[in-house]
């Protein structure tokens, strides 16, 4: 690249092509990361169990939720579940600031705080502009993982680009732990290199009769092997940012430790005409909340990855 980074170095860039995934440390000022943190634990006090149907948000291909309260929270705050929290006979067995498994999906469209790291941040911009992976990116799907003490759950192997999908896949995640994340509390881990080799086989959408489910788009006897390597357990601190390919392979582990391990984190897609993202995705906008756009001025190019 010849051109003049505004924030990224051209190792970060190259490095973010290669693997699929980039930890920028520091990303986040310690006070920006202060006031995130303290907004969290204030929307966990704020968390009314009275009026909620107790949902809890669980992974894996015959998991996922798919009832209303999650379907129609793109531009809301709503508040999802760990599965450990929730006893037999459906009530809170722990505190409620304990039970919350994440907080989504409208937080960058409706708390100032949020969105100000989001939408109102000229780094985040400068990052899209140094990285050209979107002509014109719009934002979706922000929430805080909270991953709590003893039962986050394990995250498996996925990529982001099955649940946000477009045609082309253009799914970028932005992840920024607020807290530090280690082997004992759940850090991510990735397989470096699988965004070249892992195509986008199968999407998860709204059905027709209702709720979620996946639509395979290659047959599974087509479907080639996933990658194989081995994965890399990426260790933050507050504050840092992790750039997330929509097709690079990650997971994360159970929370065993005594602590939390809150992060914020959003996604970007690219906004037609550059690509489609269509009626069956589970996340919707909504006329008074259509995706809001990253940039003043679109990317005049992108780079392929892989070029």
């Amino acid at each position: 690249m010849s051109e003049t980074l505004e924030y990224l170095t051209p190792e970060q860039v190259a490095q973010f092509r290669t693997n699929g995934y980039l930890k920028i440390p520091g990303f986040l000022e310690p006070a920006e990361v202060e006031t995130l943190l303290t907004r969290t634990q204030e929307l966990l006090e704020e968390f009314n169990v009275e009026s909620h149907p107790l949902t809890k948000f669980t992974t894996g291909d015959d998991n996922h939720i798919g009832d209303d309260y999650f379907l129609t929270s793109g531009d809301k705050i709503r508040y999802f579940l760990e599965e450990d929290a929730v006893d037999k006979d459906g009530k809170l067995n722990r505190d409620k600031t304990r039970a919350v498994n994440k907080i989504g999906h409208g937080l960058h469209e409706h708390d100032p705080s949020f969105r100000k790291i989001t939408l109102e941040n000229e780094k985040m911009r400068a990052v899209v502009r140094d990285l050209k992976f979107h002509h014109d990116p719009v934002a979706l799907q922000s929430m805080v993982i909270c991953k709590q003490p003893q039962i986050g759950g394990e995250v498996p192997e996925h990529n982001d680009s099955t649940f946000l999908y477009t045609n082309p896949p253009t799914a970028l995640g932005f992840w920024m732990p607020l807290e530090r994340c280690t082997p004992q509390n759940g850090a991510l881990s990735f397989l470096p290199g699988s965004h070249l080799s892992a195509p986008i086989t199968k999407r998860f959408v709204r059905l027709p009769g209702g709720g979620t489910g996946f639509e395979q788009l290659v047959a599974p006897e087509e479907a080639p092997k996933s990658p194989e390597g081995t994965y890399v357990l990426e260790e933050c601190m507050p504050g840092d940012l992790v750039l997330i390919h929509g097709s690079v392979l990650h997971k994360s582990e159970r929370n065993t430790s005594a602590h939390t391990r809150y992060a914020y984190t959003f996604h970007m897609v690219e906004s037609a005409p550059y690509a489609e993202y269509d009626g069956k995705n589970w996340l919707q906008p909504t006329p008074g909340t259509p995706f809001p756009h990253i940039l003043d001025v679109p990317n005049a190019a992108v780079v392929p990855v892989g070029a």
